[in-house]
Formats: structure tokens, C-alpha cells, sequence
């Protein structure tokens, strides 16, 4: 029985565990923090209820295998509840937007704001099933280490658009800018620019039609524990504060893992859930390194940080969906701000998540929980955020009190916040990303890291920064691209 480490403890290692274990290996984990989850974390103060993380479930299935794979019924244990609307928008210009599963209803509110884009939404739609087709359903779960297969594949990539932008697809159906902005926010999601994230990401749109968003009762963070159940129900050893110093090699493997703890293991095979960045520049050291992940290393574009304030609120706001979109006067060159400038600028857009809009244990009675969550420049922007963090705190608060949420400058209790320091800090992330590498076209597939090191044969990669990228769906499809790459 061959014996496999996973290094992270995040969804990507977790679902990689199972499907080792399932297939007869001897499996451990090692997760730096408190506890397993990764970014899924989550927070309690005064009677609040956060989940730290993810909390948009786009594919469930994927977790059902994971319990399918051991014999066991996820819907024993969790229960994902359907989101309508699936996001609520709104405009600098005060307009509102639901988003949801209803075609129909989605069709009216596309005619009250531009007649004539509903024709344009529908053609909009049917293409990005045709983008879904290949580049989820056929290439997601598809080894892309070697170059052949980037050669295979390139010319359906380019005959579908894939050198173009999400917002310019978008823009090819779709004229009110409002409509232009609501349904090319999708790379944002996964850390990219829509003015720059290849097209190919379009098929979120049709991965929202097939299984629809939903939250997971309890949080995200509950699903966390019960994976971590069943993980321990079926001898996947677990090993919090185990936080990684140094992988040794030996020629072409990894020989043993080194730990700050002073522990040292071996293993046959290494998955590596931490940031492939940060493996090539922390944990391997000296060690040499392929070219491929040496051009990464140097000339990578990173994802944004991502700034998160955490609040209860006294008083609950009926108006406010499960998830909403809060959009700022400015777009693109927002974007350009953050993305390419590294700028702070007065301005933002926020993603605000109010889980007592479905499920009031996260909240004392009559009270709400929410986080609001605002993409900003990763630490290349050369902020102080331990000194800005509460005036931008405030400013968030603010915004809402002025538009969407009147009184929640005074109704707001228990605030915290997280930055992309924190980001740095907790998850190791090369300039406090929220999504390791940004997901560009020359950033995606063959060209992001591969699932398995091209130097370091029983070194593998799961988790956003690897194929096929981040999101929920993408970190748990890389657990099943190094299970085809080692068992096909």
C-alpha cells in the first residue's frame, strides 16, 4: 500500500484525500492552521455566525462523489438549500437586478431594462453551453501537463473565442451597460478581470443554468466539518499545525517533508494544496525547479486581494438577498486600478453576503449576519492595511447606509475585518492573492502549473493555482485531474 501526503487541508487536498483513499492508499494530511478547510474557515463573535470563505455552490455533485467514493449519502449529513434569486444587483444608478433560476422571470427583467437585449441574452446563453460543453464537461477534469494536449485543444479554444474577453463576449450580445456589467462579473469570482479572463470562463453562465447556485445549510464551514467526519470515519489520518519548512528531493522526487514543528515524514506520492507558486519559492528552496514553473514564478499575473468586513447588524434588512451585488460608479477602470495599477482607489463594488436571508442560525433572533467583500489591489499595491483597515471599513459601511441599507452605520455590531495582509499571513499566499495566479488565457490549461511537476514526479498539485483554476468546481476538479493523471 502506497502512502500519500497531502500537504493543505483546504478543498483541493480534502477531495484529493478521499479519492486516494477510495482507491486503497494509505492517506494523511498536514494543514497548517487550526483547522481543515483552507479559505472555507469560519468565525463567530457575539452570537454571529461567518463563514470565512466560499459560500457560492455552483455544482454539488462534486461533493456528492466525494461521499459516493466511500460508500456513503452526503444528504445524510448536509443539505443544500436552492438560492432565488441566485444574486440581486444593484446600480450606481439605483437600478435593481435579480438574477435567478426563473427563465422566464429572468426574460422580464432583461425587457424592463433593454427590450432589446432579451434576444441577445438567449444567444448570449446557448454559446456559453456550447464553451460549457468543452471547456467543463470535456477539459475540466483533463490532464493538462503535457503539451499535446494544449495542441489538441487549441484550435477548438481559439474557434470558440477563447483569445477574447469575458466582457467582450458578453458585449457581443448585450448593449445596456448595466446588463454588460451583471453577466461579465463571473471571473471576478475566480479572481480575474472580465476585460482580460479569457472567454472561456463564460461558461459559468451555463454552469449556474444546469445546477444552480445553492448554500449550504450551516454554512459552508459545516460541509468542511462534515467532510472532515468522513474523512476520519474511513482512516484518512489528520494533522493540524503542521505547517511545511522545506520539501528535501532526492534527483527527481520529493524525499521527505520537513515541517517547522521539527517533524520530518516520507511519502510516496506529495499533493500539494498550498499555492504551486509558493512550493517553488518557499518550500523547495534550493531545489532546482522546471522552466515552466520558473517563468511562472517570475512573471506571473496574480489574482486581487480581497478585503472582507465582517459585521452583525441589530436590525435585519428584508431587502437584501442572500447574495448581492453592489456595484460602484465605475468599471472597467476600476479594474484597471486593481488589477493592473495596484491603486486604492475612493471607490469600489462590493459582494455582500447575508446568509440570514436563508438561514437564521447565524444570527441572534431578529438580527442578521453579513460579510462584505470588496476585490482590491494584492500586496503589490504597497499598502498599510493595519492602518487603513478600519477608515475603509467605514467607508464600506457607509456606501450601504447611503444606498442599500440605511441605518447600518449605527445598526452595525461586532465588525472585523480581513485584508490582503491577512490573506498573506494566514493562507501563504504569494502578495495576499484571494486566487493564486489570475485566469488568463496564457495563464490557463498547459500554461498554469501543472497538475503534476514536470521536475518532481510524485509531486502533484490540487487547488486554485493549478488546472483547470479556482472556484469551488475548479479546485475540486483538480483533485480528479491528478487521480487521471496517476490511475488512467
Amino acid at each position: 500500500m502506497k502512502n500519500v501526503a497531502i500537504i493543505g487541508g483546504g478543498l483541493g487536498g480534502i477531495a484529493s484525500a478521499i479519492r486516494f483513499k477510495a482507491r486503497g492508499y494509505d492517506v494523511a494530511i498536514y494543514e497548517r492552521l487550526n483547522e481543515l478547510g483552507g479559505r472555507a474557515q469560519k468565525f463567530s463573535k457575539d452570537g454571529y455566525l461567518h463563514d470565512a470563505g466560499p459560500t457560492v455552490i455552483t455544482a454539488p455533485y462534486l461533493f456528492n462523489e466525494l461521499f459516493s467514493l466511500l460508500g456513503e449519502d452526503i444528504n445524510n449529513y448536509v443539505t443544500f438549500q436552492p438560492l432565488d434569486p441566485w444574486y440581486r444587483f444593484y446600480f450606481n444608478d439605483g437600478t435593481e437586478f435579480d438574477y435567478g433560476p426563473d427563465r422566464e422571470k429572468m426574460l422580464e427583467r432583461i425587457d424592463q431594462i433593454s427590450p432589446k437585449d432579451v434576444d441577445g441574452y438567449i444567444k448570449m446563453l446557448k454559446r456559453a453551453e456550447v464553451i460549457f460543453e468543452l471547456g467543463y464537461e470535456k477539459l475540466a477534469s483533463e490532464p493538462f501537463n503535457k503539451i499535446y494536449k494544449m495542441l489538441r485543444y487549441g484550435p477548438d479554444i481559439i474557434r470558440l473565442g477563447g483569445y477574447k474577453s469575458v466582457y467582450g463576449f458578453v458585449s457581443k450580445y448585450l448593449e445596456h451597460p448595466n446588463l454588460r456589467q451583471a453577466f461579465s462579473i463571473q471571473p471576478l469570482l475566480v479572481g480575474g478581470n472580465p476585460f482580460t479572463t479569457s472567454s472561456i470562463y463564460a461558461l459559468i453562465h451555463a454552469l449556474e443554468q444546469k445546477w444552480g447556485i445553492s448554500f449550504v445549510m450551516g454554512g459552508t464551514n459545516h460541509l468542511i466539518l462534515e467532510l472532515r467526519k468522513l474523512m476520519e470515519r474511513h482512516d484518512i489520518k489528520i494533522h493540524l499545525k503542521h505547517d511545511v519548512d522545506e520539501f528535501i528531493t532526492n534527483k527527481n522526487s520529493i524525499q521527505s517533508v520537513k515541517f517547522l514543528n521539527g517533524k520530518e515524514i516520507k511519502a510516496d506520492i506529495v499533493v500539494s494544496n498550498a499555492d504551486p507558486i509558493q512550493v517553488n519559492t518557499e518550500f523547495l528552496k534550493n531545489s532546482k525547479i522546471s522552466w515552466h514553473n520558473q517563468i511562472l514564478k517570475r512573471y506571473a499575473k496574480h489574482s486581487m486581494g480581497l478585503f472582507v468586513l465582517f459585521f452583525g447588524s441589530k436590525k435585519q434588512y428584508k431587502n437584501v438577498a442572500h447574495h448581492t451585488i453592489w456595484m460602484g460608479p465605475r468599471y472597467k477602470e476600476l479594474l484597471e486600478d486593481i488589477f493592473d495599477k495596484h491603486h486604492l482607489a475612493d471607490d469600489f463594488s462590493i459582494y455582500l453576503h447575508r446568509p440570514t436571508a436563508t438561514d437564521s442560525s447565524f444570527a441572534p433572533a431578529g438580527h442578521d449576519s453579513y460579510y462584505a467583500l470588496v476585490p482590491v489591489p494584492n500586496l503589490k499595491g504597497n499598502y498599510n492595511w493595519n492602518e487603513i483597515k478600519e477608515a475603509f471599513s467605514e467607508k464600506i459601511l457607509a456606501s450601504l447606509d447611503k444606498t442599500i441599507m440605511p441605518g447600518i452605520l449605527t445598526n452595525a455590531v461586532s465588525k472585523f475585518c480581513m485584508t490582503p495582509l491577512d490573506f498573506k499571513n494566514d493562507y501563504r499566499t504569494p502578495y495576499g492573492s484571494g486566487f493564486s495566479i489570475a485566469p488568463i488565457l496564457t495563464q490557463s490549461a498547459w500554461f498554469r502549473t501543472h497538475n503534476q511537476d514536470d521536475k518532481y514526479k510524485n509531486l502533484y498539485y490540487v487547488g486554485a493555482g493549478t488546472h483547470p483554476g479556482a472556484g469551488i468546481p475548479g479546485v475540486l476538479n483538480s483533485a480528479k485531474v491528478v487521480d487521471n493523471i496517476i490511475h488512467s
